[in-house]
C-alpha cells in the first residue's frame, strides 16, 4: 500500500497530538529509567559528584549489589517490607466483607427504628458534649467514637445503600497525607484519642491482671500448645487434601512450610538465643540466693528449653508425619502446583493467626512485669496503652491496623462491588431450590465467581506492599524507631536523597523491581490458572 502525501500529513498530525504525552514519557520514565540502569553500576555519590566538586565517575560493576547483601539493615528493612504485607490479606478479605454487606438488597426497617436510632445518637452526642466539658476525655471520646458510628447508620437507613457505598468509600478520597497525619494525632500516647479511650478500660483490667499474674506463664504455654496442634490439624487437613487428588506434591510442601513458620518464631521471639538459657539460669541462681530481687521468674520468662523442645516436637511430628504419608503414594494423581493458591492464601492466612497467638502468649509473659514490683506488690501505673508509633515492637503493628482500615473502602471494595453484580442470578435461586446455606451460597457461587476480580486484587496489593511504605514512614515515623518501619521504598529515598548515594540507591531500586517482577510472575502462573475465562 502506497504511504502518499496524504498519509503522511494525517500521520504528523497524530504525532503532534501525541508529542506532549511521547515526551513526557520520555522526559519522567524513559530518560531517568535508563540513568538508573548506569548509575547502578556506579559510584555515583552527590557528595563527591556535585556543582562544586566533581570527580570522576567510576565503573564499579556489581559492587554495589554486593555492598547491598552485606548491609546489615538491608535484612532488617526487607523483613520490615514483608511484615507489612501481612496486613494483605486481611485487607482483601474485610474490603470483600464489606462490598458483600453493601450489596444487600435492603430497606430501612420502617420510620420507628430510623426515629429511634437518630434519638440515641442525638442524646449520645449531648452526653459526650457534657463530659468534655466536664474534663472527662476519655469517656467522652468513646462516646463520640459511637455516635459518629449512630450517625452513619441514620444517614445510611434514610437514604439507603447507594449512602452506604459513599459513605464507606469517602475516606478514600482523603489525600494520603492528610489521612497519615490524622492517624499520627489519632497514635499520640498522651492526647491521642486512642490511649484516652484504652486508659480507663485498662484501669479496669487491672486488677484482673494482678490476679491472673501468677498463672501467666500457664497461659501463654497453653496458648503455645494450641498453636502446636492447630499446626498439627491443619497438616492433616493439606496432607488429606493431597491424598484426594486435590493438592499437588509442591503445593502440599509450601503449605506445610508456611504452617512451621509460627511454631520456628515462636522460638526466636520468646527466646532470641542460646545466651539467654544461660541468662535465666543466672536469674534462678540470684533468685534462689536472694529472692527478694525479682519478680518470681517462672512467672514471667517460662523456661527457654522447655520452649525449645516443645517447638522441636511439634515440628518434628507433623513434618515426620508428612514424610512417611507423601512417601507412600496416593490413588489420584495431579499436577505437582495444584491447589497452591490454597497453600499460599489459606495457609498463609493461618499462618498469620498462629503468629499473632504466639505473640499474645510473649504478651502474657511479660504481664506480671507490667503489673507487679519486687516481693510482688501492684506497680503504681498497672497497665498502661501501648506507645504505638514512638515503642519499636509496636509501631509496625500501627501501621498494619491503619492499612486495614484504609484497605475496606478502598478500590478493592469497587471491585468487588463490581463483581458481585455480575454474578448470575439464576445461581442463587437454584441454590435456594437444593437448600443450600448462605456460607454455602458464599463459598461454591460467590468465591468461584469473584476468582477473576480476586486473581487482580492480589496482584497489585502484592506490587503495591512491595513497593509501599514509604509515604507511611516519611510523614508518620521517619522510618524510625531504630529502622522499625523503613521499607526498602523509604529506604531508596534516604539512600539517594538523605546521603546522596544515587548509585547504590540504584541499585537498591533495580533489585526490588527484579523482587516485585517475580512475585507478579509467579502469582500469574499460578493464580490465572484458577480463574473463571
Amino acid at each position: 500500500m502506497a504511504f502518499n502525501k496524504k498519509d503522511a500529513k494525517d500521520c504528523a498530525v497524530g504525532i503532534g497530538f501525541l508529542l506532549p504525552n511521547i515526551l513526557g514519557f520520555m522526559a519522567f520514565t524513559v530518560i531517568p529509567l535508563v540513568m538508573s540502569i548506569y548509575m547502578a553500576f556506579t559510584d555515583w555519590n552527590l557528595e563527591m559528584h556535585n556543582y562544586f566538586r566533581f570527580e570522576p565517575i567510576r565503573f564499579v560493576g556489581f559492587d554495589n549489589f554486593i555492598k547491598l547483601f552485606t548491609d546489615p539493615d538491608f535484612g532488617q528493612y526487607f523483613g520490615n517490607t514483608f511484615f507489612l504485607m501481612i496486613g494483605i490479606p486481611f485487607g482483601v478479605a474485610g474490603s470483600l466483607v464489606a462490598a458483600l454487606l453493601l450489596n444487600w438488597d435492603f430497606n430501612g426497617s420502617g420510620k420507628r427504628r430510623i426515629w429511634t436510632t437518630m434519638l440515641i445518637t442525638a442524646v449520645m452526642i449531648a452526653s459526650a458534649g457534657i463530659l468534655v466539658c466536664l474534663g472527662m476525655g476519655a469517656t467522652a471520646m468513646t462516646l463520640l467514637m459511637v455516635s459518629l458510628i449512630g450517625g452513619v447508620l441514620v444517614i445510611g437507613s434514610l437514604g439507603g445503600k447507594t449512602v452506604y457505598r459513599t459513605l464507606f468509600y469517602f475516606p478514600y478520597f482523603t489525600a494520603g497525607v492528610a489521612t497519615y497525619i490524622l492517624w499520627k494525632k489519632l497514635y499520640n500516647p498522651l492526647t491521642g484519642p486512642i490511649n484516652n479511650a484504652l486508659r480507663p478500660i485498662l484501669e479496669a483490667l487491672n486488677p484482673v491482671a494482678i490476679l491472673i499474674a501468677p498463672a501467666c506463664t500457664a497461659i501463654g504455654i497453653i496458648l503455645l500448645v494450641f498453636v502446636g496442634l492447630f499446626f498439627l490439624s491443619m497438616v492433616r487437613r493439606k496432607l488429606r487434601l493431597w491424598r484426594d487428588g486435590e493438592c499437588g506434591t509442591l503445593s502440599a510442601w509450601l503449605g506445610i512450610a508456611l504452617l512451621s513458620l509460627p511454631l520456628i518464631f515462636s522460638w526466636s521471639w520468646c527466646s532470641p538465643s542460646w545466651k539467654s538459657m544461660v541468662e535465666y539460669n543466672a536469674a534462678c541462681a540470684v533468685e534462689t540466693a536472694r529472692p527478694e530481687v525479682l519478680v518470681n521468674v517462672s512467672t514471667t520468662n517460662p523456661n527457654p528449653v522447655w520452649l525449645l523442645v516443645m517447638a522441636i516436637a511439634f515440628l518434628a511430628t507433623g513434618w515426620g508425619f508428612a514424610a512417611y504419608r507423601l512417601s507412600r503414594g496416593r490413588k489420584y494423581n495431579c499436577i505437582p502446583d495444584r491447589a497452591i493458591g490454597d497453600s499460599a492464601i489459606v495457609d498463609g492466612s493461618t499462618m498469620v493467626g498462629l503468629m499473632a497467638m504466639v505473640g499474645i502468649a510473649c504478651v502474657f509473659w511479660v504481664l506480671p512485669q507490667m503489673v507487679l514490683q519486687t516481693n510482688g506488690q501492684p506497680t503504681p501505673d498497672g497497665l498502661t496503652p501501648p506507645q504505638w508509633l514512638a515503642d519499636y515492637y509496636w509501631a509496625k503493628p500501627s501501621l498494619l491496623l491503619m492499612g486495614f482500615w484504609g484497605a475496606i473502602g478502598s478500590n478493592n471494595m469497587l471491585l468487588y462491588l463490581a463483581g458481585l453484580s455480575g454474578v448470575p442470578q439464576e445461581l442463587y435461586e437454584a441454590a435456594d431450590i437444593d437448600g443450600a446455606s448462605p456460607w454455602q451460597r458464599f463459598w461454591n457461587i460467590t468465591w468461584p465467581q469473584l476468582s477473576n476480580v480476586t486473581f487482580f486484587i492480589m496482584i497489585m496489593a502484592v506490587i503495591g506492599g512491595l513497593q509501599g511504605g514509604f509515604d507511611m514512614a516519611r510523614v508518620m515515623t521517619q522510618g524510625g524507631p531504630a529502622g522499625s518501619t523503613t521499607t526498602l521504598a523509604y529506604y531508596i529515598y534516604t539512600q539517594g536523597f538523605g546521603t546522596g548515594r544515587l548509585g547504590y540507591a540504584s541499585a537498591v531500586s533495580w533489585l526490588l523491581f527484579l523482587l516485585v517482577f517475580v512475585v507478579t510472575m509467579f502469582n500469574w502462573k499460578f493464580g490465572n490458572r484458577y480463574t473463571n475465562e
